[in-house]
């Protein structure tokens, strides 16, 4: 079993759905969890004794507006003097399905600086103390739209294309840190397609509509046409990957994009 004592994780969006499931996977083996989200002071608390109940020995809640990189340097700054980062986890993300030619300039604008700038700037913050220390493990969860596009997803494919883009490059530029034994500085994408969280309730309660209201019956219909497996995933096995790539014996698996996607992109 991967054993993350000693380790600091900052998960970022994990107040609910994959970040939450990637938390829970974390401090079962040991991490610190540096939990992130926009929730009120009850969710934060409910999340937090959760967390430390299934392992993790120190647990931190953030409200940080990713859209605000002032306030994401001094969350990086704090979260520094608590323990430095090793394992930063980029799941924050936000959607807004519409033509392009009717998707409003300031949504284009807040989808790119949470679900792209934000990890530029927790990466470039955290990064260089991985290095140093000889281990490190940036996992951004990107999406199946970080490899191939849909219709009146504008600014979310171009935030997920240019997250994989971003992993690549901090990838190739921290390949050679540390060494085998500690597990050296990686970074990875992970590409869910079709996942049981809340970001795609509007496009199934949307689908459901045109069946009668009949949930189960849309939700098949979604999937039918693009993921060949008919199966939605469960936040857990996300979160089992990202656990796995944090372990040392992932030392060598860098600047990957792992698709769970039931075949989608396989097509």
């Amino acid at each position: 079993m991967t054993d993350l004592t000693g380790k600091t994780a900052l998960v970022t969006g994990s107040v609910q759905g994959i970040g939450l499931a990637v938390a829970r996977a974390l401090a079962g083996a040991g991490a610190r969890i540096a939990l992130h989200g926009l929730a009120d002071a009850e969710t934060a608390a409910e999340v937090s004794a959760e967390i430390t109940a299934l392992g993790a020995p120190e647990v931190r809640f953030f409200g940080t507006d990713l859209r605000e990189p002032e306030r994401i340097d001094r969350m990086m700054a704090d979260l520094a003097e608590w323990g430095a980062v090793d394992i930063l986890v980029n799941n924050a993300g936000i959607q807004h399905t519409a033509p392009l030619a009717d998707m409003p300039r300031e949504t284009w604008s807040a989808i790119l600086e949470v679900n792209l700038s934000a990890a530029f700037h927790t990466m470039q913050a955290a990064m260089p103390g991985m290095a140093e220390r000889g281990y490190g493990r940036v996992v951004n969860i990107a999406s199946v739209h970080g490899l191939v596009a849909s219709v009146n997803k504008a600014p979310y494919c171009a935030a997920k294309f240019g997250l994989v883009g971003l992993s690549r490059v901090a990838a190739l530029e921290y390949a050679a840190q540390g060494v085998k034994a500690k597990g050296g500085v990686t970074v990875n994408c992970i590409a869910p397609g079709w996942t049981e969280t809340a970001i795609i309730e509007p496009q199934v309660a949307a689908r459901a509509a045109l069946h009668g209201g009949d949930r189960d019956v849309g939700i098949a219909d979604l999937l039918a046409e693009k993921q060949p497996s008919r199966r939605t995933s469960d936040p857990s096995e996300i979160g089992a990957l990202a656990l796995w790539l944090c372990d040392p014996v992932a030392h060598n698996v860098t600047g990957t994009t792992i698709p769970v996607d039931g075949g989608w992109t396989a097509q």
